[in-house]
């Protein structure tokens, strides 16, 4: 075969047994190790040191080359700056999906581009399929560790290019498979959280490039309960470092973020998981994007889900107006959040999504 494809090697399993893999097929593989983040890159959260030594140990046994290339002044331009104003605003982003669209299949596949490839691949959980020239983003085999939701924003371009060499094997295959051919990286912790913070506490991120504007915690209902240390530091659906003990006149039940109010810098909060102030069945989306290039049928019922952990919602779409669509949900769905995303899927085919307004 002798094609050449260009790996997005992490130094995670994913991504090597990926490298592996396509070598196996016969592919000229060449490893590309993205540093997309500088700050930071000394104290005890950033890995990135760690990561491209094992990706570099990784190609060293697989017999493949590998680069590295620093993307992080696009990240910054493209991801990060989005990141802080959509949480100024006191939305609630989702940088990863962004940095799929921009950097991973954008920065990176035109630099794969200028090393001689047709295609790029990454460890991601999902599939690809080509049908009547239209290129369709499927669920992956495994349905615990489908991706398909943060590749949503992928256009027909990107999918033409991209291969997920694992989106029809089983995690644990995965990481048989690196253990069998002796990959150092075979029983490496899964990284989780957003990719440029890692594991460090999250306002102790944000605090840094945020002011905190303190204010009151209330009820819908007008009563205060509490302080808040500023709108941005929390989220839809919150439960965990609110800060409210019970009191005689409440239920007992435990409280969860259920709204901001910017104008008056309030954050109201309600007890109990059902409250109905945590629940919709409507919610309006900007910047619609659909992968095969035009609008689905929206004569039909789909289904969604409204963040990535969820099990998909029978729902109905239609156009509110030149820039809104408007999903209509069967069920109530919980704690939906503003700057996240809604994607919509025709049973295994993820066909776009957008942001929840």
């Amino acid at each position: 075969m002798n094609k050449r494809i260009v790996v997005g090697m992490s130094g995670g399993v994913d991504s090597s047994v990926t490298a592996l893999l396509l070598k196996q097929q016969g592919y000229d593989v060449i490893g590309l190790f993205m540093k997309n983040w500088e700050d930071d890159d000394n104290d005890e959260y950033c890995s990135s040191r760690r990561d491209l030594l094992d990706a570099v140990s990784v190609a060293d046994t697989i017999g493949i080359p590998i680069e590295a290339v620093n993307f992080s002044k696009e990240y910054k331009d493209r991801v990060f700056s989005y990141f802080l104003r959509e949480y100024e605003a006191g939305r609630t982003p989702n940088p990863d999906i962004l940095c799929n669209a921009e950097i991973k299949f954008k920065a990176f596949l035109d630099h794969a581009i200028a090393l001689g490839a047709e295609t790029i691949a990454t460890g991601h959980y999902a599939q690809v399929r080509e049908v009547d020239g239209t290129f369709q983003l499927l669920k992956a085999s495994d349905a615990s560790k489908d991706q398909s939701y943060f590749l949503h924003r992928l256009n027909q371009a990107q999918l033409s290019r991209a291969r997920f060499p694992l989106g029809n094997i089983l995690k644990s295959e995965v990481r048989r498979i690196a253990e069998q051919h002796g990959l150092s990286n075979h029983a490496k912790k899964d990284s989780t959280g957003i990719c440029f913070i890692g594991e460090r506490p999250f306002r102790e991120f944000l605090n840094r490039y945020l002011p905190t504007q303190p204010g009151e915690m209330r009820t819908p209902e007008g009563h205060m309960v509490g302080k808040h240390m500023g709108l941005s530091f929390y989220t839809l659906g919150q439960r965990q470092g609110l800060g409210i003990g019970g009191s005689k006149e409440s239920s007992g039940d435990p409280w969860f973020v259920a709204g901001k109010d910017m104008a008056n810098n309030r954050l109201i909060v309600v007890q109990g998981h059902d409250h109905p102030a945590l629940l919709t069945h409507e919610l309006d989306v900007l910047d619609m994007h659909w992968i095969s290039g035009t609008t689905a049928n929206l004569a039909r019922s789909y289904a969604a889900k409204t963040r990535y952990r969820q099990q998909d919602a029978r729902c109905r779409i239609s156009l509110a107006d030149s820039e809104l669509t408007h999903y209509s949900f069967d069920e109530a769905q919980w704690a939906v959040t503003p700057g996240q995303s809604v994607v919509v899927y025709d049973g295994e085919i993820c066909l776009g999504g957008g942001i929840i307004k």
